[in-house]
C-alpha cells in the first residue's frame, strides 16, 4: 500500500480530510511505537511506505505498558483532536494497518497489545466506514 492510499483509507474510515487523517495516522503510529517493542516497531515500519515508517522508528527496545484508554489519550494529545475522533482514528489506523502489512506481521504486533485492542480493529472484509453488527 502506498502512502496516499493508507492516508485516504484512514480519511474514509474517520470521515475527515486527508490532512487530518495524516496527523491522526502519525500520532497513532507514534503511540503504537511507545506500546510495542523496538524490534517489532522497526519490523512494522519496514512494511510501511516512506513517511509512515518514521513514527515507528525508535531505539528503545522495551515497550511501555498501557491499555487502550491511555493509548487513545496519547493519540488525542499528539493529534490535537478530541477523544471521540482519536478513538475513531485509532480504529481506522489499526484496521488500515492490518490491510497494509502481511498478516503475520500484524499478528506479531497485536500479540504485544492487550486484548482490548481487538475491539477497535474492524473485521476483515468490511469496507471503509462500514461497521460490524453489534
Amino acid at each position: 500500500m502506498v502512502y496516499e492510499d493508507f492516508v485516504e483509507a484512514v480519511a474514509r474510515r474517520t470521515g475527515v480530510s486527508a490532512e487530518q487523517a495524516e496527523t491522526i495516522a502519525r500520532a497513532t503510529l507514534e503511540t503504537l511505537a511507545d506500546r510495542i517493542s523496538g524490534g517489532e516497531a522497526n519490523d512494522l515500519a519496514d512494511q510501511l511506505p516512506e513517511g509512515l515508517d518514521d513514527p515507528l522508528r525508535k531505539t528503545r527496545e522495551h515497550p511501555e505498558s498501557f491499555g487502550l484508554g491511555e493509548f487513545v489519550q496519547r493519540v488525542t494529545a499528539r493529534a490535537g483532536v478530541d477523544g471521540v475522533l482519536a478513538s475513531a482514528g485509532v480504529r481506522a489506523v489499526l484496521t488500515t494497518l492490518r490491510e497494509a502489512v502481511p498478516a503475520e506481521e500484524f499478528q506479531d504486533m497485536v500479540a504485544q497489545l492487550s486484548k482490548d485492542f481487538w475491539r477497535v480493529v474492524e473485521p476483515v472484509g468490511l469496507r471503509p466506514g462500514e461497521r460490524r453488527a453489534r
